[in-house]
Order: C-alpha cells, then structure tokens, then sequence
C-alpha cells in the first residue's frame, strides 16, 4: 500500500519569548572571537541511531547486550583561538563535579586566551551549570572572564554540539568498532 512508518525529528521546544530571547544578538566578528564555547556530551559504547524507524529490516537493526557496555561523559571548549582536549568526566556532572572543571580547566584557558579579561564563556543551562556554587565561582572570577547570558532549551546555538557529532561519527565509522569502556576512554582522550 505504500504506506511509511516515520518518527518526528525531537527539536527542543521552544516558546515564542524563548525564540526571541535566540535571536538577542547583534554582535560583530570581533565580539564572537571573544567567546569560549562548551558544553557536555556522552557517547555510548552501543549506540542505535533511532532517528528512522524502519525497525524489521535487517539492514536496520543492530544487535545490543542486555546491560549495555557503557559509555563515556565528555566535557569539551574551545574559542576562536584554541580548541581545548577534551576532559573525561569520571562521576555524574553534579554542581561540585562541574565546578572543579572550570576551576581546574576553564579557569587556566581563560588566562592564556584571554589575557586581558575580556573573554566571555559559554555555558548551557544544565542544572549543575546554575548551581549556586558554580554561579558564585563565576561571580568570584568576573575580573578575568565573563559569563554568558545563554537563552533555554537552545543547543542548535551552540558549535560545540557539531564538534560532538563529527566525533560521534568519526567513533561509530571507527572498525573494528569500540569493544568496551576502557577502550572508549583511550578512543574519545
């Protein structure tokens, strides 16, 4: 009968004031340099891109265990000048865990890019990026960098997010693929 089984492409849902808030900017060349992106990211050891559903066909299932073989959480920046290593995240990303990132790693990259203080960081909405914690840190630090106001529910703003799927799909195109979570450490580093 020619009839297609389609799942709707998930696009965050956006308000009509949050679209506004997206669309603030008018910058310059010079002031988008400024700024250092980031973001978080996991890659799964067995991933099924469910994207299409075309669930019977043998040329699009994949095979998967039980219990999954796990993954590995990422936190990656970079900024006009530099493209920072990313960092294994070994715990859940909790206000604490995220906050000895940025001390640890953001915090020094700030200072060799942007010496004079005039960067600007760019960070989500997550919870742990809006602990009151980390809100204080950046506060404490507002002489060397800014923070950036960053608009909800808006991933498609960010580059970083490309980054991570060049990487997904250089890793998934990886043969023989991953085997397991150690492996996937030395993969991502």
């Amino acid at each position: 009968m020619g009839l297609c089984n389609r799942r709707p492409t998930r696009v965050p849902l956006l308000t009509k004031h949050q679209c506004q808030l997206c669309l603030q900017w008018d910058w310059t060349m010079d002031d988008w340099k400024r700024v250092a992106w980031s973001d978080e990211s996991l890659f799964l050891i067995h991933h099924v891109d469910d994207r299409v559903s075309e669930q019977l066909l043998l040329s699009c299932t994949a095979g998967h265990t039980q219990a999954g073989d796990g993954g590995i959480m990422l936190w990656g920046m970079f900024s006009w000048a530099a493209l920072r290593p990313a960092v294994v995240v070994k715990q859940t990303m909790k206000a604490a865990n995220y906050l000895n990132i940025i001390a640890d790693q953001l915090h020094p990259y700030m200072a060799l890019v942007f010496p004079t203080g005039n960067g600007i960081f760019q960070q989500n909405n997550a919870p742990c990026h809006k602990a009151w914690i980390v809100l204080e840190w950046f506060e404490e630090h507002t002489d060397e960098f800014h923070l950036m106001s960053w608009p909800p529910n808006s991933p498609d703003l960010n580059p970083m997010e490309h980054i991570w799927d060049v990487m997904e799909q250089r890793f998934r195109a990886q043969t023989p693929s991953c085997p397991n979570i150690l492996k996937l450490c030395v993969t991502t580093a």
